[in-house]
């Protein structure tokens, strides 16, 4: 089975844990919701997964041509132990890629995708990038030198990302000595966070022992509640834009840099940092956690049925193109995907345009 068609089977399993998670914020007055953030979350989810049916090819296409040159000690998948072996091999080659996208601009502008949510719940989880494949495949290539089979590595990379919905809430609280060894709810809500005694920490995908081993673990502090979204907040619901705009960020420092050291730099310091000459042409302002209004442009009724009604419409197109991608001729799937982002695109431009209401929120 494709793992795209892993997704579509997961897709209901998903979405009940998210009306769960709704049902157990209303009753206990504890709503970590918001409609067009949702939409919005599920949405970037959904065309991560179309755009993946392209680029995967490319990615595993690298990943087999590394092990079947390169192997140094092809192993078995009928091992146990071998996938076993892969499982922690992988969490622990993510943790390094995780790191990376958080301390490196370029592998930031990818991963900042899954940050922009300003809530925090289990929609947040399906928030994910549609450019990680540009570079992020390098990190697995030591899985293909040392010998892990392309199929233990496809799975095992499923099993990793499929552990990781579930630690997006705030509806779970701590869980004693299982936070010491695993990525739990409260040390992902830390990863979360844009405060400063919280910001690029706990980066484990299936373990947090990796964090307590390389420095970057923080437990979650009763006294010290956790902000969400990023330093530089989107406010858009545009999912273009969202997977768009830190590269144009970057590629805007890098055009507009005097030095061509810095030209650069802008791509390989961490995020946020940008030439001298350069923040002085553009300032920025001081990022304050809470400070920024939430975003969030209310919605008339209408628009809110419409951008439903036109979210409902994209998941069912999605599902139809990746369950069946690899029968789909070329430009049968781009014409299809094309249409998925399409519906995507109109259902950010429909919650954009709030009506009747002040266009922010108060932070919380």
């Amino acid at each position: 089975m494709q793992d795209a068609q892993v997704i579509v089977l997961a897709t209901p399993v998903f979405f009940l844990l998210i009306a769960i998670e709704m049902l157990v914020g209303w009753h206990r007055r504890r709503v970590t919701y918001a409609w067009s953030d949702t939409l919005n979350s599920i949405g970037l989810g959904m065309m991560s997964q179309v755009i993946g049916v392209f680029t995967k090819l490319f990615m595993l296409g690298i990943y087999q041509w590394v092990y079947a040159h390169a192997a140094l000690f092809p192993l078995s998948a009928g091992s146990p132990w071998v996938w076993l072996g892969a499982l922690l091999a992988y969490d622990f080659l993510y943790y390094w890629l995780h790191r990376a996208g958080h301390t490196v601009g370029l592998f930031w502008a990818a991963h900042v995708v899954h940050h922009q949510s300003e809530e925090y719940n289990l929609s947040t989880a399906l928030r994910q990038t549609g450019s990680g494949w540009i570079a992020g495949w390098l990190f697995y290539l030591p899985l293909a030198l040392v010998g892990v089979p392309p199929l233990v590595f496809a799975v095992v990379a499923l099993v990793d990302l499929l552990y990781q919905f579930w630690v997006h809430t705030r509806q779970i609280d701590r869980l004693g000595w299982f936070d010491r060894w695993f990525c739990a709810p409260s040390n992902h809500r830390v990863h979360h966070a844009v405060d400063d005694i919280y910001l690029d920490r706990n980066y484990g995908g299936i373990l947090v022992v990796w964090d307590r081993m390389f420095g970057s673990f923080q437990p979650e502090l009763d006294d010290h509640p956790c902000h969400y979204g990023t330093r530089s907040p989107l406010r858009s619901w545009n999912p273009v834009w969202a997977n768009l705009e830190v590269y144009a960020g970057l590629w805007h420092d890098c055009r507009h840099a005097a030095n061509w050291g810095d030209k650069l730099r802008v791509w390989f310091k961490p995020p946020g940092w940008r030439p001298v000459d350069v923040a002085a042409r553009f300032p920025k302002d001081a990022f304050v956690p809470g400070a920024i209004p939430r975003y969030a442009p209310a919605l008339t009724p209408a628009r809110r049925s419409a951008a439903t009604a036109a979210f409902v419409a994209a998941v069912a197109v999605t599902s139809v193109v990746l369950w069946n991608a690899h029968r789909l001729a070329p430009l049968q799937l781009a014409g299809a995907s094309a249409c998925v982002l399409a519906m995507l695109w109109l259902v950010g431009w429909i919650t954009e345009r709030g009506e009747g209401a002040p266009a922010t929120v108060p932070a919380a």
